[in-house]
């Protein structure tokens, strides 16, 4: 089966499960999730705190959409600590301030790296020099990730492995990666406007995420963090191709409300990923809520 219809396939006859309160219940623990202000980041604290989490940390860029999202996930879950705490991935001293705060915490179980972005043209960082799509879904969330590992190890239940979620996707399958046959550096190739391609950039990015993983389990061993990496599969409502506009725009939105999930199944994989997969997802590709080769 070729990849396209497998991807098919998994869109229109596959329905991940969604996680129950009864069968995993968070009370006591401490939860973080990034760009969790729209989309599957939003729904994907909204399943967490259906679980009884007790503290749950909203990473968002934007503060006012952030408490917004807090009074609206706070309404529902009245017993649990939901707090706004500042996260710009396109800085990393933003990054850095995050994860320190996060040192100072007396728990944390787990983090979900769900932000992300596509960009429709070559838009280099001003505080990186890098280009978006590369700094936010690859380096920042690298270095994130990274800074989290210890902070997790350290700060877990006593019984069980932190856990690191990256949500990936399975797009990466499909990236070209033309940057690899560059004289320069990768990096330095990603900063070149002949080398940039609306959907290869953003594809190369969530591989490079996947590389990302591998290297990591390497690192720490499953006995104190679980790393993994999830395709939620694609859907929509998550605000990922506000940028693409025009007729490229339309042929977008009507593709993936034909083809997409909503963000409520969607963020179901993320919720599996984080809570329910366990030393057997370590270094492992997720879709579908299963441990995929």
């Amino acid at each position: 089966m070729s990849d396209t219809l497998r991807f098919l396939f998994r869109q229109f006859f596959l329905k991940p499960p969604a996680t129950l309160p009864d069968q995993h219940n968070l009370q006591g623990q401490s939860g973080i999730v990034t760009g969790s202000n729209i989309g599957l980041g939003l729904e994907a604290s909204r399943q967490v705190l259906a679980l009884r989490i007790s503290r749950l940390i909203l990473a968002v860029r934007d503060l006012a959409k952030g408490e917004k999202a807090r009074r609206e996930l706070a309404h529902a879950a009245p017993w649990a600590i939901i707090e706004i705490w500042h996260l710009d991935m396109n800085n990393y001293q933003s990054v850095q301030d995050f994860a320190r705060r996060c040192g100072a915490l007396p728990r944390l179980d787990f983090a979900i790296l769900n932000a992300g972005i596509l960009k429709v043209q070559l838009e280099i960082n001003e505080s990186t020099g890098h280009d978006e799509v590369i700094q936010v879904n690859y380096l920042s969330t690298a270095l994130l990730a990274i800074l989290l590992l210890p902070i997790l190890g350290d700060r877990k239940a006593a019984n069980k492995p932190g856990r690191l979620t990256i949500v990936g996707s399975e797009t990466a399958e499909w990236a070209k990666f033309h940057e690899k046959g560059s004289n320069s550096s990768i990096l330095a190739a990603f900063d070149e406007p002949r080398y940039f391609d609306l959907q290869d950039r953003y594809y190369t990015s969530k591989l490079l995420e996947e590389f990302l993983v591998v290297r990591l389990c390497r690192t720490v061993p499953s006995s104190k963090v679980v790393v993994n990496i999830v395709n939620p599969g694609l859907c929509y409502g998550t605000g990922l191709h506000t940028e693409v506009t025009g007729m490229l725009g339309a042929v977008f939105g009507v593709c993936k409300r034909m083809i997409g999930r909503s963000t409520t199944v969607g963020a179901r994989t993320l919720v599996n990923a984080a809570v329910v997969q366990g030393p057997q997802s370590h270094g492992r590709y997720l879709s579908d809520c299963t441990v995929t080769p």
